[in-house]
């Protein structure tokens, strides 16, 4: 999307936010429980103790095991607009009004070798009538373990690894100030909602979503009650957007994170991250989980992520050939 096409927030975003504790100010508080969260909290141990790791400007706290079980297994929950088919044997995710790779999915395979080529044929039965690309996400534990070999000759291809990543709620991210940057509450506000997804994508090159199709979403997601998602300003001209989903107590999860390439090495990214990190602690989550790809991950490791494991994603576009 060109720059143009993007609205200047100024005139139609929410009041902006400072940042720090009154970034959550425009949410409501995140519930403490363990909502869709497993295992909780009193599964917790610490690994190993308070430690400041040779990282950019970031003091590490020891990670706990909750964390990491949280991040390497946590699965989708049904929700507005989300739309899990959970099988033994897989598991299908589908959410029309984001129609792209990625949140429309198949994963969690475990079946037998003897299953593989029935498994695919019938999770794409499935995704066929919605007209949808899906990626087959992959993870250490699929079974059986060559299942890639099985999608390769279904036609589906290899097309990324994504790091699991975790942060410790008690990490500490300098923040360093950035001239003429605002937070927003995006969800407050359509123009605001729909500026932050102009900003996904033109950072991630992707096309731009259908205004109803957007509309929806923000209800689904403020039906939900559990997501958050900012816009950051630059001087009133949108600049960056994040998400972020709570499940307290363990957790909460990073949804994306995008800086328009005319603000990139400004700090935006650093400052939409701290911003996250400081409303999760509000919520009274024990850290964040994120997948890092191959241009987040390694800033995320440079800000203290721990890697905890892996997913491969595999694109299947067999329902809208």
């Amino acid at each position: 999307m060109a720059a143009p096409a993007i609205a200047r927030a100024a005139t139609a975003a929410t009041s902006p936010l400072t940042l720090g504790c009154t970034v959550t100010a425009a949410y409501p508080k995140a519930a403490k429980s363990a909502i869709q969260a497993s295992p909780s909290a009193a599964a917790a141990t610490r690994i190993g103790s308070r430690r400041l790791r040779a990282r950019e400007n970031t003091a590490m706290a020891a990670v706990s095991q909750a964390l990491v079980e949280f991040a390497n297994h946590f699965r989708q929950p049904a929700a507005p607009g989300i739309e899990v088919i959970d099988t033994p044997r897989y598991t299908v995710t589908l959410q029309p009004d984001y129609p792209i790779p990625g949140p429309n999915s198949i994963g969690w395979v475990r079946c037998r070798a003897a299953e593989a080529d029935d498994v695919i044929r019938e999770a794409r039965a499935i995704v066929a009538p919605r007209r949808l690309g899906v990626n087959w996400i992959l993870d250490p534990e699929t079974r059986p373990a060559d299942f890639a070999d099985y999608l390769a000759r279904h036609g589906v291809d290899f097309e990324s690894e994504v790091a699991v990543m975790v942060l410790p709620i008690e990490s500490v991210i300098d923040n360093p100030e950035v001239k003429g940057l605002q937070m927003h509450d995006a969800m407050a506000d359509p123009v605001a909602f729909r500026n932050a997804d102009a900003v996904n994508s033109e950072a991630f090159e992707s096309p731009p979503r259908d205004g109803g199709a957007l509309e929806r979403r923000r209800a689904n997601q403020l039906s939900a009650g559990n997501r958050r998602v900012l816009l950051a300003t630059v001087d009133g001209e949108p600049a960056g957007s994040a998400g972020l989903t709570m499940f307290p107590p363990v957790a909460a999860i990073i949804n994306g994170g995008a800086v328009r390439p005319k603000f990139r090495g400004r700090g935006v990214y650093r400052a939409l991250l701290a911003a996250r990190l400081e409303m999760a602690r509000e919520a009274g989550v024990g850290g964040l989980a994120v997948w890092g790809g191959a241009m987040s991950a390694p800033i995320l490791a440079r800000l203290g992520f721990e890697t905890v494991g892996w997913r491969r994603f595999y694109l299947d576009t067999s329902a809208v050939d």
